[in-house]
């Protein structure tokens, strides 16, 4: 259960879902209520293809390319790190690849619960490399099993939360939203520093 508990905050800040509703409610301020749900609901599942796949299949692809998985941790930190100054900054959007031209091309496409919603908003480099780096640090089979359903419950989150786009931004407002994502990018920014330290220790132990 404490893998669970990990394993969920992390990838619950670092996706933030609630820091994501504006930028969903910009890409379908057209759609229909429905049809907002239908893009929620994809948007969680390919999140969870996406992020499921990486943790599975993410350890031999670095072995096939020969990266060692404490470079992955620094390389991962750095990401993270940017991700919650992004977030700490107020420039979220732009640290995840989601510029204005990317918006306006999106607004004209029939689907956009791909990208940029689950890519690279969500499932970023961030998470990623965070879901193959626990693959390493928890060998046992049922913790894996704790870690996909954790990355499962994330996912549920993110399908209520923008589910529930229009209600959270009535009633959190921008500025609330904005309050939110800020504490959330704090933490980010810490969970990368530590991903870093733990790598540094590990390989001047080795060395």
């Amino acid at each position: 259960m404490d893998v669970f508990l990990i394993a969920f905050t992390a990838l619950f800040s670092l996706i933030n879902p609630l820091g994501s509703v504006p930028i969903f409610l910009a890409l379908t301020q057209e759609d229909s209520k429905e049809w907002k749900e239908r893009t929620a609901m994809w948007v969680a599942i390919n999140v969870f293809i996406i992020l499921t796949v990486s943790f599975l299949i993410g350890q031999y692809i670095l072995n096939f390319f020969g990266i060692d998985i404490d470079v992955l941790r620094i390389a991962g930190g750095i990401v993270i790190c940017s991700s919650g100054f992004g977030l700490l900054s107020g420039t979220f959007s732009k640290k995840r690849g989601v510029n204005k031209k990317v918006a306006n091309d999106a607004q004209h496409r029939s689907d956009i619960a791909l990208t940029p919603l689950a890519i690279p908003m969500m499932a970023g480099p961030g998470s990623m490399s965070l879901l193959i780096a626990m693959y390493q640090d928890y060998p046992l089979i049922m913790d894996k099993v704790f870690i996909v359903l954790a990355v499962l419950s994330v996912c549920v989150t993110v399908y209520l939360t923008l589910k529930s786009s229009n209600y959270l931004s009535k009633l959190l407002g921008v500025s609330g939203i904005v309050a939110i994502s800020r504490i959330i990018g704090f933490l980010v920014l810490a969970i990368g520093i530590q991903y870093i330290v733990n790598a540094l220790l590990k390989i001047f132990q080795i060395g």
